[in-house]
C-alpha cells in the first residue's frame, strides 16, 4: 500500500501530497518517514534552480546511502541531501548563524523541485547527488506558483514542513 506525505508552505498555506518510492528508495523512505514530522526555514535554491528546501538536523541512522539518485531533478522530485557540516558551512551561502547549516552535525537537506532545467552543482562542491525518494502527485502547480513566490518576494518566515499524510 502506498504512503503518502503532506509538505507544506506553511506563511503562504500552500500544501501538496506526495507518494514516497518505496520501491525505488527503501532506506531514505524509511528514514523520512519515522523521522516525520520534520519543519524549517524554507529556502529557495540558489544553485539548483527550482527548489525549495529546508535544512534540519540529522535524523537518519543509519544513513541511507546513495539510492536512486540524481543530478537532474525534474518537476514533482522530493529529494534527501544527507550534508556533513564542512559541506554546507560556507559564510558565503548566507545561512543565519543560528541555521542547521552550520551545525557540528551537518544537516539533512529536504527539498521539493517544482520546475524543469535542475542541476545539482556547486561551484565550491561540484556534482551534489540528490536521493529522490517521494514524487509529487497533488498540488504541484499551486506549491511551483507559491514557490515563485519565494523566489520574487523573499523567504522570511517562511517554514517548509513534511508530515505523514
Amino acid at each position: 500500500m502506498a504512503r503518502y506525505i503532506t509538505i507544506t508552505l506553511d506563511k503562504r498555506g500552500v500544501s501538496c501530497r506526495a507518494r514516497l518510492l518505496d520501491d525505488e528508495a527503501p532506506r531514505t523512505c524509511k528514514a523520512v518517514w519515522d523521522a516525520l514530522p520534520q519543519s524549517g526555514s524554507a529556502y529557495h535554491a540558489k544553485y539548483a534552480r527550482n527548489e525549495v528546501y529546508t535544512l534540519v538536523p540529522p535524523f537518519a541512522e543509519p544513513k541511507p546511502g546513495r539510492e536512486n539518485p540524481t543530478i537532474t531533478p525534474i518537476p514533482g522530485d522530493v529529494v534527501y541531501f544527507g550534508f556533513e557540516a564542512w559541506e554546507i558551512g560556507n559564510p558565503a551561502y548566507g545561512y543565519d548563524e543560528g541555521s542547521e547549516a552550520h551545525s557540528d552535525q551537518g544537516a539533512t537537506d529536504l527539498a521539493i523541485f517544482y520546475g524543469r532545467n535542475n542541476l545539482l552543482i556547486n561551484g565550491d562542491a561540484g556534482w551534489v547527488p540528490g536521493n529522490v525518494f517521494a514524487t509529487i502527485e497533488e498540488g504541484l502547480a499551486e506549491m511551483a506558483a507559491a514557490a515563485q513566490d519565494l523566489w520574487l518576494r523573499g523567504v522570511e518566515g517562511e517554514t517548509l514542513s513534511f508530515a505523514r499524510a
